[in-house]
């Protein structure tokens, strides 16, 4: 039988987690996991197993540890110099603390340009280094909203 109240909570949680995906300050993947957990735990997990939420738990850190270091990742893909890999991770931080969402987007962007031209490159290079890294905000922000997707499909599935 289902516990209405509990299915709510749950489900109210992985909600807000993926308009968090995409909501400035709003831990989207964290708060579909805890979702997950809450409903685990009410059930005493009958219908989603301990190992299910070890294995979500992982995949969780491992997705907010690659959104972080994504971008980093397009930087130097695209062979930007050290002073664009500390732009894009010092945009990052201030682009979270200024602007949220867009912040995280922007924030690394902005900072491996500014590194490039710091580095005394030419335009070329720092838009280079630009479009590596967003090309690794998108991969990272696609991955977050995958990984949500697939926490809130094995919550469905599990009620069959």
């Amino acid at each position: 039988m289902v516990n209405i109240p509990l299915l709510i909570i749950s489900s109210l949680l992985m909600l807000i987690g993926l308009f968090g995906i995409v909501l400035p300050f709003i831990p989207g993947v964290p708060l579909v996991w805890l979702g997950l957990l809450v409903y685990a735990i009410g059930t005493g997990f009958e219908t989603i197993s301990t190992l299910a939420v070890i294995i979500f738990f992982i995949l969780t850190a491992l997705t907010l540890t690659f959104d972080f270091v994504a971008p980093l990742l397009g930087v130097k893909k695209y062979k930007a110099s050290g002073w664009s890999i500390l732009g894009a991770f010092l945009g990052f931080i201030a682009g979270v603390i200024a602007a949220g969402f867009w912040g995280v987007i922007l924030g690394p962007v902005i900072g491996a340009f500014l590194g490039e031209l710091v580095n005394k490159r030419d335009l070329k290079q720092g838009f280079q280094a630009a479009l590596g890294a967003i090309a690794g905000s998108i991969l990272g922000a696609l991955l977050k909203v995958i990984t949500a997707l697939i926490m809130i499909g094995y919550f469905i599935i599990s009620f069959f």
